[in-house]
Formats: structure tokens, sequence, C-alpha cells
């Protein structure tokens, strides 16, 4: 038995019973381990039969692309085969939190509060005796949003008691607008850029039944296993609720439909947060019938529609997709096998496939809806409505019309203008283009006619570039509206290359403040031209190292692979002297010259 000190000499073994280097005698005793013997890897047979099964991975990845390709083309089938026998309808209940600091029956304050049942009324806690008074100013960003979805304001609306018990209400019922909202009869038009699916083509009008106002529920927390906990600081928080009538029949229409909801109330400040941070969520009514046959159901006053049932409380845009999907198969396939749908709450959790029952569906028998005694008729003016109009600002479809047509901008880059940072960006842009006109005064129209879209480039994809890689939210001040104008200013003129324009936005991005003229000259980045001579030399240099890629762009007419010549040139050509126009131009000449 050999004997290893395993502190100073791990690999090795010794015969001695004590370590030469620290006399450690206490050493482990380890069995002699028969080594394997390893056969030279040139003297290794394959098998004639591993040499058939083996697949090179180049193939196997193609084959794999290809099953997945199969398998989607194979869904988009059963899909496809799937609606032209089944009718999904959809009807969407959209609940979001107003901004406003007062509560919609108490005087308590609704702003945010870290400490629990510290911003609470009497009435919130339905304290026997306690009357709800009705806050005037919660109904300014109501009536903003009614308004920004074409809804008719109602002169005179009243107040109902929804009655159910549950620990979060804690007066056994909730004050709703049931039977006389404040605004009824409005729609919103969603377009491709929206997201809508394509089988709905170009454009569809979702009509909204009413907008009515509501109060919120106090907000549970649980503990398991046993305990539950109520803050009752949300307690008559003013919601609105956006009820549209049963008018969308593709899951993706209707996540399009949410999400605009949710761009629009922001654009007119009628929220402060949206679904990511629980200020706006999505109840989804789901019901679907077989093509041909007329349901007995009847919603919204549309009627011949199947039973249907209500997804609740969904926080994102995917999950009311995902949520749609989800109850559409369950609901097609318990009316294949010969069941009956019935009519239910259910619940959908992120990532899952299927929904599940929460509780058998309530109707308006079971919430006993009556007016509230308590609280008087809401009468609107017609001056006030048209005041708080007239001081909206522009919708965002208007906005997206007005950048396609007069700035010129693909609808690619308008929308996202249109929706980030709340319109901060748009108006650096706007910024930006009117710096850019009066500078660029002197050149010819057909320039200044690209200037729109070339500072929609800048803006959203260098100059976002820039924040998203480095992690930073929007900020207008780090480039400033005119420093970007001078430098696209400088590449208009052909004063520097669009690398070197690339390469200067980075450096006042990082905190250069020198005037963009002053360092440009310092840092030695004006364009000084190549001549004709050169750029050919720089050409036929790269076509002699890659003569096969050359027969390629001749033969094959792989023209694509130009740009990569052209890249070769900028690498191996001075730094910010090899304009790509007229790299391309030469290379053109030289490698699809007529032989």
């Amino acid at each position: 038995m050999l004997r290893s000190c395993l502190r100073h000499y791990p690999r090795a073994t010794v015969r001695s019973p004590f370590c030469p280097r620290c006399l450690h005698h206490d050493i482990p005793r380890i069995p002699k381990v028969h080594q394997p013997t390893f056969t030279p890897l040139r003297r290794l047979q394959t098998s004639s039969t591993d040499s058939q099964d083996r697949v090179p991975l180049r193939k196997q990845l193609k084959q794999d692309a290809k099953v997945v390709k199969s398998q989607k083309r194979l869904r988009r089938e059963q899909e496809e085969a799937s609606r032209q026998k089944w009718e999904l309808t959809v009807g969407v209940e959209i609940h979001a939190q107003l901004n406003t600091e007062a509560k919609l029956f108490s005087r308590a304050t609704a702003l945010p509060s870290e400490l629990p049942n510290s911003n609470v009324a009497l009435f919130d806690l339905a304290f026997p005796g306690s009357q709800p008074e009705f806050q005037k100013e919660t109904l300014i960003p109501a009536l903003r949003a009614a308004v920004s979805l074409n809804c008719e304001i109602q002169p005179v609306s009243r107040f109902d008691r929804k009655h159910y018990f549950y620990q979060d209400q804690p007066a056994g019922y909730q004050i709703t607008q049931y039977y006389e909202p404040f605004a009824r009869n409005g729609y919103l038009d969603l377009y491709k850029h929206d997201g809508i699916a394509p089988e709905d083509g170009d454009h569809v009008r979702i009509g909204i039944k009413q907008i009515q106002l509501e109060q919120d529920t106090a907000k549970s927390h649980e503990y398991p296993p046993s305990t539950q906990l109520l803050d009752f600081n949300r307690v008559s928080h003013p919601l609105i609720e956006i009820i549209t009538m049963p008018q969308i029949h593709t899951p993706a229409t209707a996540a399009a439909f949410v999400r605009k909801v949710q761009a629009i109330l922001q654009s007119c400040s009628a929220v402060t947060t949206g679904m990511e941070l629980g200020g706006l969520r999505a109840d989804i009514n789901v019901s679907t019938r077989q093509r041909g046959d007329s349901g007995v159901h009847q919603y919204g006053g549309v009627g011949g529609l199947g039973q249907r049932t209500e997804i609740k409380n969904l926080s994102s845009f995917k999950a009311v997709e995902d949520a749609i999907i989800a109850e559409k198969n369950r609901q097609i396939a318990v009316l294949e096998s010969g069941g009956v749908i019935e009519g239910e709450t259910r619940g959908w959790t992120i990532g899952s496939t299927e929904t599940r029952k929460l509780r058998g569906k309530e109707g308006e028998v079971d919430y006993r809806y009556m007016p509230d005694p308590d609280i008087p008729p809401l009468r609107i003016g017609e001056d006030i409505v048209s005041t708080l109009t007239s001081g909206l600002p522009t919708a965002p479809d208007a906005l997206i019309d007005m950048l396609v047509g007069q700035y010129s901008l693909p609808i690619e880059d308008a929308k996202p203008l249109v929706e980030l940072e709340d319109g901060a960006r748009l108006e650096y842009y706007q910024d930006l283009v009117d710096i850019l006109i009066d500078l660029q005064k002197d050149l010819d129209k057909k320039a200044q006619g690209n200037l729109g879209r070339i500072a929609g480039n800048w803006v959203l994809h260098e100059l976002g570039g820039l924040l998203t890689k480095a992690d930073l939210p929007w900020d207008a001040e780090r480039v400033t509206a005119s420093s970007l104008a001078s430098i696209i200013d400088q590449l208009q003129r052909k004063q520097i290359t669009g690398a070197t324009a690339k390469q200067v936005l980075a450096m006042v991005f990082d905190g250069d403040k020198r005037p963009i003229p002053q360092l440009l000259e310092e840092e030695n980045l004006i364009l000084r031209p190549l001549s004709r001579e050169e750029y050919v030399a720089l050409a036929q240099a790269a076509i002699e190292l890659h003569p096969q890629m050359v027969e390629q762009i001749r033969d094959k007419n792989q023209l694509g692979k130009l740009g990569w010549f052209v890249g070769q040139m900028m690498r191996v050509g001075e730094k910010g002297r090899v304009e790509a126009q007229k790299a391309d131009a030469i290379l053109r000449e030289i490698i699809l010259a007529p032989k």
C-alpha cells in the first residue's frame, strides 16, 4: 500500500510513512489506483456503423431548422383551419387608476405611501355612519380619457352599488356606474402598425360601450399558510373601467387594443402608470362558436354569440394574447368533444398554457345592482368638456400621420418616436429638425427634404443605441439637439464621413463639451478626400486578395458581397478618408465592368 502526503505532494506516492517535506506522519492511506491505458488517437478504429451514423454539424443544423420551420408551418395551418371552422369573439374590460391625488369618495389622499393604512378616512373603512363625498377633481382625468377615446360625455350620470362580499371590500359593495355611466359610445381605431392580426386587414374599429367611474378596493397581502393582511390605502382610489363591444376576433388585435389604450391614457395624462407598474389591468371575455351556427347568447347588444368566460386581472400585453389563445383552444376542445362551455371566471398565470377556473361567473342578479342613495347625480356641463377637449395634446395617431407626412419618416420610426419617454424624444427630434433646417438653408431642397428621415435615424438608432448600450435613461442634455444637428450638418456637407460622425457622437455622449467644429479641427477628423487613383488602388488590392468572391459576384450576381469589399477598403485605407458611396461606385465599375 502506497502513501501520499496530500498537503505537499498531492500527485506523488512515497513508500516512507513520513512526508520528506514536513515529516507529517498522519498520511491517509489510499489504495493503489490502476490508471487506464490510452490508445493513441491514430490507432483508434471507427466502426463502419459509427461512420455511417455520424452527421456533420452543418447538415444537422440545417435539418433542425427544417424541422422547426415545418412545425411552424403546421401550427399556422392548424390555426388557419381552426379559424375557418370556429369564430372567436373577445370583449375587453380595462381598469385604470386615474392620475389624481384625491380619492373618489373621501378626503384622504390617493398618493402612494409605503406605510400601510396611513392614507385612510372613515368612509374607506366603512365606518358606521360615514358618508361618501364625491371629490370633483377626480373627474378631470376621467374626462380626458373619455374624450381621447371618442366617447359621448353624458350630461347626467349616476352611481350604483355592486354588491359582493369579500375581505377587501368592507362595506359589502363597490360603488360604480353600471346603469348610467358618465361616458358612452366611443371607439378606437387600430391600424396595421398597431400590431393587429394580419387577417384583420389594415384597419379595425373597436366600439367602446361605456366608460364608468368606480372605486378601487383594499390591497391584500398574503402570508402563508393562513394569514392575510389588508392595506386600505388603495380603497376609494378612483378608477375608470373601459368596456368594449364584443367586436374583437383575434388575440393579437385584443393585445394591440390594450396597448393602444394605455398609450392614449398616458399621452393625455389620464393615468401615470401602465401595466408594468400595476396601474392598469385587463379582464378579457372570451367566447367561441362554430361558424354558421347562431349562438344563443347576447352581450352588449350583439347577439348570436357563444357562452363567454371571463379571464381576470391580466397584467401584461403578452398575457392578454396568450390567455386568449389558451382559452380559445380550451373552449374548442370542450365543444369538439360534445361538452358545454360553462359561464365562469377563470385565471391565468404567466408562462402557463391553460387557464384555470376560479369561480362561477356572477351576473347582474348576483351583484344586485341598485342606485346608491347617498350620492347625488353627477352633472357635467358642456363648458367643462369643451375646455378639456381644446386643451388635450395631439392624439398619437395624428402625431404619427404628421411625422409620416410632414417629416417623411417611415412608420417604423414614427411610432416609437411618439411612444418613447411620453413624448420627450419626439420633442427632441422636432427641435433637432428645426435646427437642421436653419443650418442648411443654403443647401438644395432635395437635401432639406431628407432631413426628417436622417434626423430620425440618428435620434432613434445612433443616439438611442448608445443609450441602450450604456443602459441609461433618455437624457436630452447628454447630447444636445444643437450638438447632434452640428454633427449631421458636417456629414451632409461631406466634411466628415459617416464613421467619423458616429465617432464624434460617441465622444460627445461620453462627455466631450467642445464645440463640434473645434473638436473636428483639434482631433484632425475633417475629411481629406481620396483621389480616384487612390480609390482604384484600394479596390484592386482587395480584389486581388479574394478572387473567388469576385467570381461569385460576377457569375452568381451576389451583389451583397460588394459591401464586404467596401468594408475592406475602409479598414485598409486611412481612417476617416474612405467614403462608402465612392468606394462602392469604384468596386462596381471594376468588378461589374463588361469583360
